[in-house]
Parts: C-alpha cells; structure tokens; sequence
C-alpha cells in the first residue's frame, strides 16, 4: 500500500477532503462494482494532464516569432503561478530564448540552470537561443569569460546573437552617438580562457555578430571555435582576413547575412565561403554595399544555389546578374523603384516576391507578372511614404485574389524583412 499512499498524497486536492479507498474485494464473484453506492460516502479520483500537453497548451499561445515580446514573457510568468504541474512547463518555455547584458543577468541566468541540480539542468537543457551583449562601457557589464560559462550551462543551444562594442574612456560615452564614432572605439580580443570554454560548450548553427569596435578580428576569432555554422550573419565593423592567413573558414554555409556601412573585401567572402559553393541557397544584404563589386562578386559566385535573395535596392548591374540565378524562389527588394528592373530579370521559378510601395512607383510589371507568372504563389509588399494611397494597390489587391496568390501587406520594414528572408523563402 505504500506506492498507493505516497500517489494519493502526491496528488492531494488543495482543498481539505477525507478522502480513502478501499481496494480490497471480499467477494469478487458477487460483486459488481468497487466503488461506493450510498450517497453517504465520498470520493474523488485523482486526475492530471500529462506534461508533454501541459507544454503543448502553452506553446500554442506561445510567440515564437518574437522571442522578446513583453506579451510572451508576461503571460508565461503567470502561467507558472497557476500550479504546480504548470511552473516548470511555462519556465522552460522562458528559458528558450536567453538574454544576457550584465553581470547581474549572467549571475541570476547560472544560478537557474545550474547543472549540479535537476531543476538546473533542466532549464539549462530548455535554452536553445542567447542573445549577448559585451559592452565594456555598461556598469557590472558582460565580461567575456562569464558569457563563455552561459553558454556552456545549455547543451542544447544552437542560435548566439552577440553585439561587441569597444571601450571608451570614464565619462566620454554619449548616448545618442553616431555608429561611426562608436565603431572607432578599441575592444579586446577574445582571451584563450574564454575561447576554450565555447569550444568545449553546444554546437552552434546560426551566429549573428554584431562588432560595434574597432577590433576587426574578433569575427575570425569566433569563427575559429564554430565549425558546425550553417547560417551567419556579420555587421558593423567590417572584418579582416586571419593574420596570418588561415586555411579557408571550413564550414558550409546555407544562408549569409551582411550589414556593413563599409562592406568587407572580396578577399575577404572568398576566404569565408570557399567550401559553400555547392550550399548556400539564402542571401541577405541589409545595406547597399560600398563596393558594387562585392555585391556582383556574391551573386555571381553563388547564381547555381541561391533560392532566396533579400537586397536594399538593385542596379541594372545587379540586375543582369540576378538573371543567372536560374534556381531563385524567393526575390525581395526593399527600394520599390528598383524592383520593376529586377523584375524582368527574374527566372519564372520564382514563387515569392517582396518589395517596398510608394505613391509613385510604376506597379505595371507587378501586375503583368502576377497575371501570367504561374509559379507565383506569394506577393509581399511594404507600404511607405503613402503606399497606401497608390492607385493601383486596389488592382493588385485583385490580381492576386483571382490567382489565389497570397497577398500580405505590412507597413512596418522589420515585418517586412521577417517576412521576406531567410532560407524559408528557398524552394522546398
């Protein structure tokens, strides 16, 4: 009787009942039932959801899109009050994706998931993205070491966001400043004590660097210790080859992003994807290169695998380019008035197409395209500067509806983009 009696108490009502059962059966031939019969005597049976649909209710409401939502942090701290069964189900869930800007939060976050203890590890086991930020300036800041141990506490992380920024002295960081005095600020590189403890942590599939310093070979550093990436993307201070040079970065990449006010040398892309000729298929360029030829060198390089294609703006230059991209389902451009050149270069295959709407833009070839382009299954547009006053917004609105097109209209460019990008926009 003692598993029966430790069972009955574990699953105690939090209200006080009398509560017994009697499992022994005197007569079984005659009898018929086990249970009570008179009104008099009570019971209650003992039922809970099992964990797995406990998780499965609370990520339904659960916003993975946006991992920072004040939404999503709000309603998962209530649902870990609610009781017991529901507190470790909610905080695995707040524990998927960590963020980390001081001392105070890496000392909270290793506390939570220390792995001496059950709970530890298994919050620890929950946390599969970390974003970071390394910032000298910051009061009890991140120090590289402590961001190092984090990361080693998640066996399952595979997503790294990290922002770098460099020191400036006492007194002299003013708020507001532009990146480019930001970015002319030093900042250490990564010491060996902290690079052997990421190398002995997860394996990580997606890196995004951001180096607001002037330390131009902290990305090479972090690249030395990942070579399981399969998505990287790089902004900010533009990196520099190994000193001295290294062999070619040995992992295959299936999905570049760049962000740089003054884009990295061609060099530079020949050293970083010399083994992802024959893998990468999405291509994401945030701001217009300083140096076209980086841009043609990329698409040009890269025409026999690329799927997805997210550019600022395209020249008639990158247009001639884009047409040997023969594998391209996914096209966005965020400047509208580039789009219509880029559109009559477009292989046919192309399945979703994104662009920015003005008032002005001549919307013709879109229109054309959606009528007779039968691969179309997917039309983004990103309203601005009185998009939506266009006059043939209502036509296009139409065109799709007669197709079946999936027509979705933001008017914000971080949506757009969420949209547009990213290897979910390649052919399946």
């Amino acid at each position: 009787m003692g598993f029966f009696r430790f069972f009955d108490l574990y699953n105690q009502p939090t209200s006080e009942h009398n509560v017994s059962f009697d499992l022994t059966i005197s007569h079984p031939v005659q009898s018929k039932s086990i249970l009570p019969t008179t009104p008099q005597q009570s019971y209650c049976y003992a039922s809970r959801i099992p964990p797995e649909i406990i998780l499965l209710i609370l990520e339904s409401a659960y916003d993975d899109e946006d991992v920072e939502s004040n939404n999503n942090k709000g309603m998962l701290r209530s649902f870990a009050l609610v009781c017991r069964d529901w507190a470790l189900p909610a905080q695995k869930l707040l524990f998927r994706h960590a963020s980390l800007n001081s001392l105070a939060d890496y000392l909270a976050f290793s506390s939570a998931t220390n792995r001496s203890t059950e709970r530890g590890r298994v919050l620890g086991d929950a946390v599969r993205s970390m974003r970071a930020s390394l910032d000298p300036n910051q009061p009890s800041s991140l120090s590289q070491l402590s961001f190092a141990h984090a990361v080693t506490l998640c066996p399952n992380l595979h997503a790294l966001d990290i922002s770098l920024y460099g020191c400036v002295s006492p007194g002299n960081d003013i708020v507001g400043s532009p990146d480019t005095l930001r970015m002319r600020r030093p900042a250490p590189s990564f010491d060996e004590a902290a690079l052997a403890l990421l190398k002995s942590g997860p394996r990580i599939s997606t890196l995004r660097f951001s180096n607001w310093s002037e330390n131009r070979q902290s990305i090479t550093q972090l690249l030395s210790v990942w070579t399981t990436l399969t998505t990287l993307v790089i902004g900010g201070t533009a990196p520099e080859l190994p000193s001295p040079v290294s062999e070619p970065f040995p992992c295959a990449l299936q999905e570049l992003g760049i962000n740089f006010q003054t884009c990295p040398s061609v060099d530079f892309f020949r050293w970083l994807l010399h083994n992802s000729m024959d893998t990468l298929c999405a291509l994401e360029v945030e701001r217009e290169p300083s140096s076209p030829d980086v841009l043609l060198y990329l698409i040009d390089t890269h025409c026999a695998t690329l799927q997805s294609l997210s550019l600022p703006t395209c020249t008639r230059a990158t247009a001639r380019v884009i047409e040997k991209c023969t594998r391209l389902h996914g096209f966005s451009v965020e400047d509208g008035g580039s789009f219509p050149l880029a559109l009559k270069k477009l292989s046919s295959r192309v399945g979703h197409v994104g662009f920015g709407l003005n008032k002005e833009m001549s919307m013709q070839s879109v229109l054309e395209a959606v009528k007779a382009n039968e691969s179309l299954q997917a039309v983004t547009v990103n309203l601005w500067n009185d998009g939506k006053l266009h006059r043939q917004l209502p036509s296009l609105k139409m065109a799709c509806a007669l197709r079946g097109i999936d027509l979705r209209i933001t008017h914000d460019i971080r949506a757009f983009r969420g949209i547009v990008r990213g290897k979910h926009m390649a052919q399946k």
